[in-house]
């Protein structure tokens, strides 16, 4: 083996277009770009995203991390830590939580949420729990019970 038996296999390189060199090199006269036109120009093509001068997609679109969702449930929402206070075995909705002073506005279906420690057992009954949330009840001896929400958000 030999340095000048280092060569390509035949047929894997191909000689580069010679445009605009003559009828006779077939790519003459407009060099395989059609008639006339931006794209036929020197330099001629339009940037990413152009969509020929209609204002493009990127401006369209609202320059935030997220869309709003249009019908957000809104909740009412409450950390385990909160219920420890409760006495056990206390049947706990919206309402009594209310009535107890723990939640003081109806912003909504009750939501239980993870934060803090639970170690009484209770009945909680609410529109929706986070996975935490059930844990930590659960595992304190309570139940937890997922009501219908109404359309009160």
């Amino acid at each position: 083996m030999r340095i000048n038996d280092a060569v390509p296999q035949k047929g894997s390189k191909k000689r580069r277009r010679r445009l605009g060199r003559g009828i006779a090199a077939g790519q003459g006269a407009s060099a395989g770009k059609g008639m006339r036109g931006q794209k036929a120009r020197a330099g001629g093509n339009t940037r990413p995203g152009f969509e020929g001068g209609q204002m493009p997609l990127y401006r369209r679109l609202p320059k935030l991390k997220h869309f709003t969702v249009i019908n957000r449930k809104h909740y009412t929402t409450i950390n385990v830590g909160k219920l420890s206070s409760l006495p056990a075995n206390t049947e706990v909705s919206l309402a009594s939580l209310m009535e107890a002073g723990i939640v003081t506005t109806n912003d909504g279906p009750l939501k239980l949420l993870g934060d803090g420690e639970l170690n009484v057992a209770l009945n909680i009954k609410a529109a929706a729990f986070t996975a935490g949330a059930r844990q930590k009840i659960e595992a304190a001896g309570g139940s937890c019970e997922v009501i219908g929400v109404n359309a009160t958000a």
